[in-house]
C-alpha cells in the first residue's frame, strides 16, 4: 500500500485548501502542510489546462531551493474552463453571480492539475471532468451566494454545496476533481515517483 511505501518521504502540500487537505487524510498520507504567496498570473497565450498546469508549477518555484532529499511538494490549481476563457475564483458577489449566470444551461469543463517536485525532477498531471449545470434561476443563483460565499471556489461553486445538489444534471470525469484535487491521479502518480 502506499501510505506505507511513502513512509520514507516526507510530502509537503502547499495549499491552504481545507477540501485538498481532507482528500490527503482520507488517502492514508502523512504530510506537511507549508504556504508561500505566489501571484496566480498566467500568459495569455496559454489556454485550457495550459493555465492550470503553469500555475501548479509556479506554485512551486518557491519552494525550489529548499527541497531536502526526500521532499516531495505537491501543488495543484483547479480552473472552470467555459467559452473558451478560464474562470478563477469570484472577486465579489456580483462577480460570483455572472460565472454562475454563465454556467447555467451549458457544460464546462474543470481542469485540476497536480505538480509533483522533488530535488531531482518535477511532473505534472492534470484531470479534466465536464460539468452540466440545468437553467439556474436569477433567485437560486442569488441564495447560494448569500448562503454558501463561493469566494475561495473556481467558477464560483462548489459542487459538494447546495448548487451541486440541485443545479448539476450530468458529470462525466472525476467528482473528487471537481471538489478540488483528482485524488487517483495523486495515489498513482505517488506510486509511480516512488517507485521509479
Amino acid at each position: 500500500m502506499l501510505n506505507e511505501k511513502i513512509k520514507k518521504y516526507h510530502i509537503i502540500l502547499a495549499s491552504g485548501s481545507p477540501r485538498r487537505q481532507q482528500f490527503f487524510k482520507e488517502l492514508g498520507l502523512e504530510f506537511e502542510v507549508k504556504l508561500k504567496p505566489v501571484k496566480e498570473e498566467f500568459p495569455n497565450r496559454l489556454n485550457h489546462f495550459e493555465i492550470s498546469d503553469y500555475l501548479a508549477q509556479l506554485k512551486a518555484l518557491p519552494f525550489k531551493d529548499e527541497l531536502k532529499e526526500n521532499d516531495i511538494l505537491i501543488t495543484s490549481d483547479t480552473i472552470v474552463w467555459h467559452d473558451n476563457k478560464a474562470l478563477g475564483k469570484p472577486i465579489n458577489e456580483q462577480d460570483a453571480f455572472n460565472m454562475l449566470k454563465s454556467l447555467s444551461n451549458s457544460t464546462h469543463d474543470v481542469i485540476t492539475s497536480v505538480c509533483f517536485t522533488t530535488k531531482a525532477l518535477q511532473k505534472t498531471v492534470n484531470a479534466i471532468t465536464k460539468v452540466t449545470f440545468k437553467n439556474l434561476e436569477d433567485e437560486e443563483i442569488q441564495y447560494y451566494i448569500k448562503t454558501c460565499k463561493p469566494f475561495d471556489k473556481a467558477g464560483s461553486y462548489g459542487i459538494q454545496e447546495w448548487i451541486g445538489q440541485i443545479g448539476i444534471t450530468k458529470i462525466e470525469g472525476s467528482y473528487f476533481n471537481v471538489v478540488g484535487l483528482p485524488t487517483h491521479l495523486v495515489y498513482n502518480t505517488l506510486n509511480s515517483l516512488i517507485s521509479s
